[in-house]
């Protein structure tokens, strides 16, 4: 039973890594999959398979060389010096991504919750604070407590799209989109999501002594992500083509629902951001950890102030920048993750 517990913390925390606010929205899925009609079942199913393998190999490859942060990761793949200017671009891209998701978190108390946005910004740092001063233990809690959350969001998607007269769509809905970008898809979500979770996978993997253990966690974690991706394309698919252009696609299905399901939405828009918000924070902390040697706790709390300084100034315009040049850096990280061959050990 500790086993079973334990691949379902490393599987759900490797689902709340990867599934994000974007993922929540209903944005990514329409760009990557959904507005590729009826392929997109088979685009969602190789994504699946990538998610398994290669999350699952990163794990791995973590606990193989004990790395300390994804830092000792983005080394064994592109050298000493390549990998620590790979590792110093991520960090700022990461940091961008963290004060965006705390910007994103106190919006959404504003918005939904009806308080103040530097009160949603202050009550989001402090439970953040609180999750990653527990260390590995705090992130993995944390994504056992809020995933099931978005999974329950998928089955209630999904059974008020099954009676939907369009519900068929996602197996037949066609599509005029070039072929190389179809099959270009899978592998730029795929590269990109875990460039960016490599943040907490590389820590975990390490921190898990059974390589079994990570082995099924990590098939277990990308299947979970596959069937996230299925259910939400399931739902949007019976909105096209006019949900396409939505900015926040998931909004138009949930807004007929009742304030119950609205309510859910946001809870699970929120859970989303906080995993994302976390998980970052914590890997930067450990990343900055290895270089300056000071303690934790002191790194995280900085970090923190930090966001929360650059939240009131805005990192959209930057990002945004940096954004197309980390997908060019992920799309070759995940070139040198498939080739990296994994040193035979031992499972416990």
């Amino acid at each position: 039973m500790r086993k079973v517990l334990t691949v379902i913390q490393i599987a759900f925390t490797y689902i709340g890594t990867i599934v994000g606010a974007g993922f929540a929205t209903g944005q990514e899925i329409v760009q990557f999959y959904t507005r590729y009609g009826g392929f997109a079942v088979v685009l969602i199913f190789l994504s699946a398979l990538l998610f398994i393998y290669l999350g699952t190999k990163l794990m791995l490859l973590a606990q193989e060389m004990n790395a300390e942060s994804y830092e000792d990761l983005n080394r064994m793949l592109f050298g000493e010096r390549a990998g620590s200017y790979i590792s110093l671009f991520m960090m700022v891209v990461l940091f961008g991504v963290t004060t965006i998701m705390l910007a994103g978190a106190g919006s959404l108390f504003a918005e939904q919750f009806h308080f103040s946005y530097q009160s949603g910004l202050l009550l989001t740092l402090l439970a953040a604070y609180f999750v990653i001063s527990k260390g590995m233990k705090g992130i993995l809690t944390i994504n056992v407590i809020v995933v099931p959350f978005m999974i329950t969001f998928s089955l209630v998607i999904i059974a008020v799209t099954w009676s939907h007269p369009q519900a068929g769509n996602w197996l037949h809905l066609p599509s005029d989109l070039s072929s190389w970008r179809l099959w270009l898809s899978p592998i730029l979500y795929t590269s990109f999501n875990l460039a960016m979770a490599q943040a907490v996978l590389v820590p975990m993997g390490s921190a898990i002594g059974s390589r079994s253990l990570l082995y099924w966690g990590g098939i277990v974690g990308g299947a979970g992500i596959g069937v996230m991706l299925m259910a939400a394309h399931f739902a949007l698919s019976a909105q096209m083509p006019g949900i396409a252009h939505y900015e926040i696609p998931m909004s138009h299905i949930v807004h007929s629902l009742g304030r119950a399901v609205q309510l859910l939405f946001s809870a699970v828009i929120f859970s989303e951001i906080f995993t994302t918000l976390t998980a970052d924070a914590y890997g930067l902390t450990l990343q900055l950890r290895q270089r300056t040697n000071w303690p934790s706790s002191s790194l995280t709390l900085l970090l923190l102030a930090a966001c929360y300084l650059v939240s009131q100034l805005g990192f959209s315009n930057l990002l945004s920048t940096l954004y197309p040049l980390f997908g060019g850096v992920s799309l070759v990280w995940f070139l040198m993750l498939l080739w990296k061959r994994s040193q035979p050990t031992h499972s416990s």
